[in-house]
């Protein structure tokens, strides 16, 4: 076997990493988006088949980590494409994690369909097109090895954590101003806490994708915006102030 055919078939494995991490990821991105509608319209056939369909994810992240570690255990590759191979193994795993969110926001859905109709949908929206966002911003930087997309997705997060900080003083106040409110807001904060964690994940395809594209890591610290551990809600606190910094 010559080294022209060697690098040639190397080239085509990774092409194949590629196809399939922009397959998981698309179906991880239609998994939350799916999960949210199905909250919205309030919908649970369209929620427990968001959560059949998380093992359509779950597949293809054990066919990830087969090829990547077979390519590492019989190639030995070196260098980039090593990392090639790492951020394979990195990147599905989070993608993987995002299915696993999008799962339990469909499990919520389906405890909530039996409840009043909820407020926050429009949050909840936003806080979703906004982690899809940059779950396709990291996708793309990935398949272009595109190290300023990728950076310009890490920092989008802070976006994402400022709606759930915002949405989660809400129903704080929603649960202290009625406690019939508490079985609902206390979902709605869990779905919210999912979409930030969603963000998170895609936030660590990012550095994985810098990475992969520079060699070298992020600087600075992650731009965090979720202030929710400091959040103090006194009695009185109306919504339309407890939000307000």
């Amino acid at each position: 076997m010559t080294h022209e055919h060697i690098v040639k078939s190397f080239d085509e494995e990774l092409k194949r990493f590629t196809q399939v991490i922009m397959r998981m990821g698309g179906l991880s991105e239609r998994q939350l988006t799916r999960s949210v509608e199905a909250l919205v319209r309030r919908d649970t056939e369209l929620a427990l088949s968001v959560i059949d369909d998380d093992e359509d994810i779950d597949k293809l992240e054990v066919e990830l980590e087969d090829m990547a570690v077979k390519m590492i255990a019989l190639r030995q590759p070196m260098a980039n494409d090593l990392r090639a191979a790492v951020a394979v193994l990195k990147i599905s795993s989070d993608l993987e994690r995002i299915g696993d969110y999008a799962k339990n926001i469909a499990k919520r859905a389906v405890a909530l369909n039996q409840l009043p109709a909820l407020s926050s949908t429009v949050a909840l929206r936003r806080m979703t097109q906004l982690a899809g966002m940059i779950i396709n911003e990291t996708l793309d930087a990935y398949s272009l090895q595109d190290s300023e997309r990728a950076l310009a997705a890490w920092e989008r997060d802070r976006e994402v954590d400022e709606l759930y900080t915002s949405l989660f003083r809400e129903h704080l106040t929603y649960m202290m101003e009625d406690p019939r409110n508490i079985t609902t807001s206390t979902h709605i904060i869990f779905i919210a806490k999912n979409i930030e964690r969603i963000g998170d994940h895609a936030t660590n395809i990012a550095e994985t994708v810098y990475f992969l594209a520079t060699g070298s890591r992020i600087e600075g610290e992650r731009p965090k915006k979720d202030k929710t551990s400091f959040t103090v809600v006194e009695p009185g606190d109306g919504p339309e102030t407890a939000g307000s910094d």
